[in-house]
């Protein structure tokens, strides 16, 4: 998987749990999905997206991702 997308599905992944956790405990949660649109619109225009840093120091996106072949 490389690094663009891990970080697209951490994205998707964080929202989704921000509105189950919304529905299921507090409407305070709502402010984890503004965090996260927020982040990723600044990262959108400055290119630093801390979540990226984090996943690329865990290995994410390093070589080359399941199932794509060169020719």
């Amino acid at each position: 998987m490389s690094l663009e997308r891990a970080v697209m599905a951490f994205a998707g992944v964080m929202v989704l749990v921000s509105l189950a956790l919304t529905q299921l405990v507090s409407p305070w949660w709502w402010l984890l999905t503004a965090f996260v649109g927020l982040n990723l619109l600044q990262s959108a225009f400055t290119g630093f997206c801390p979540a990226a840093m984090v996943l690329r120091r865990l290995g994410v996106g390093r070589g080359q991702p399941a199932g794509c072949q060169f020719k």
